[in-house]
């Protein structure tokens, strides 16, 4: 084990700080890279445990700071809609149907994150330990964005259809469309939402890494008192 950590320490002193690198010098004698690993994945995986817990319910998303809104090309059909008949309510109308639909995909959300965290390496857990409050969330947004997005995307369509959130959608699109002097658009509410949801998803797993990170008693397991005290004051 030692050998292994030797052979790593010149690579990490390139890219490390003074402080960074003292901090790795101080607890490799203490804290394997097994463990740093491990206590890493487990931070991540509470995090995403948390984060879809408290999203995956009603108004998880609709009544939180995490509300997924209109993209503003879709304002300007709710704006103009607002006086036709039958159209009044169509944001507020809208607007819950596309949360729900995100409440209900942030269901199918865990495993999909929970496979990305199993692709941590050791080097990247030594520097993401180093690393800001949100180290581990940007590693795992930088690193699986693009295949999550391939993943969720069509969770989310299944759930827009099952709220028919896209079917009303179309109609009020339509009867846009129809009003004179009016440029058409069709905003895709798809790729919107999917791209809101998962921005709420990262924004509260960092939320809960910074609570692990500096806040002691958020450490619920022996192993990640042991990894994360290395931060500590």
């Amino acid at each position: 084990m030692k050998k292994v950590v030797f052979l790593l320490l010149p690579l990490m002193m390139l890219s490390c700080d003074p402080a960074d690198l003292q901090k790795i010098l101080d607890s490799t004698a203490q804290l394997s890279p097994q463990e740093a690993a491990r206590g890493l994945k487990e931070a991540l995986n509470i995090g995403v445990d948390e984060a879809v817990d408290f999203l995956a319910v009603k108004d998880g998303y609709y009544k939180s700071i995490y509300k997924v809104l209109l993209p503003e090309e879709a304002r300007v059909v709710t704006d103009k809609l607002k006086i036709v008949p039958g159209f009044s309510r169509v944001e507020e109308v809208i607007l819950e149907k596309i949360n729900r639909a995100a409440e209900d995909a942030a269901k199918s959300a865990g495993p999909i994150f929970l496979g990305a965290i199993k692709q941590m390496t050791f080097q990247d857990a030594m520097g993401i330990l180093t690393g800001t409050d949100n180290a581990a969330t940007e590693y795992l947004n930088r690193n699986t964005n693009e295949a999550l997005y391939q993943e969720f995307n069509p969770v989310i369509i299944n759930s827009l259809n099952k709220f028919n959130a896209l079917e009303y959608w179309s109609d009020a699109v339509n009867k846009y469309n129809k009003l004179p002097f009016v440029s058409k658009v069709n905003p895709d509410l798809g790729d919107h939402v999917t791209n809101t949801a998962m921005s709420g998803l990262f924004s509260l797993v960092a939320v809960k890494e910074k609570g692990i990170r500096t806040d002691v008693s958020q450490r619920t397991t022996a192993l990640l008192q042991k990894v994360f005290e290395r931060q500590d004051p």
